[in-house]
């Protein structure tokens, strides 16, 4: 009686396994196509992981170092004078001028006109014939010629 027990435990053990195992060989072969797409997901995932981590990291160490170094002499920069000689070869009026400078500073057409009290349509004017006097297309191109000829800070 024991060794009928034993038997059809393990044939029943047995049936089970191959029961199991074809179920599983069903789920593989019907989700392959899944599982396959999910491989090379986690795949290129990990790929992009590793080359970001790469890439970024710091390849050398730098030192700063704050050294105090006693001042004999001060120095005080001179207060800056525009170069008028330029300002009329160019024939910009002063208004121009206070508006390039204002400009220069960051300011918006809007914030000019608030400031000096005028419409943002006078600022417009007053900014395009500043501009077209300099060469320049946009703001930042016009402050950088004022500044290379001498006409702002």
């Amino acid at each position: 009686m024991k060794r009928q027990v034993l038997i059809f435990g393990l044939v029943g053990g047995l049936l089970i396994t191959v029961l199991r195992w074809t179920d599983y060989q069903f789920l593989i072969i019907e989700h392959s196509l899944q599982i396959y797409g999910g491989l090379t997901a986690l795949t290129f995932a990990a790929l992009g992981i590793w080359l970001g981590l790469r890439i970024t990291r710091a390849r050398h160490t730098v030192v700063v170092k704050e050294v105090l170094v006693p001042a004999t002499q001060t120095f005080v920069l001179p207060p800056f004078v525009p170069n008028e000689q330029k300002r009329d070869d160019l024939g910009i009026t002063r208004r121009e001028m206070e508006i390039l400078e204002l400009v220069a500073q960051g300011m918006s057409n809007r914030e000019i006109a608030d400031k000096l009290f005028v419409s943002e349509n006078t600022v417009k004017t007053h900014c395009s014939r500043a501009f077209d006097k300099l060469g320049a297309r946009r703001r930042t191109q016009a402050v950088q010629l004022g500044k290379e000829l001498g006409l702002l800070p």
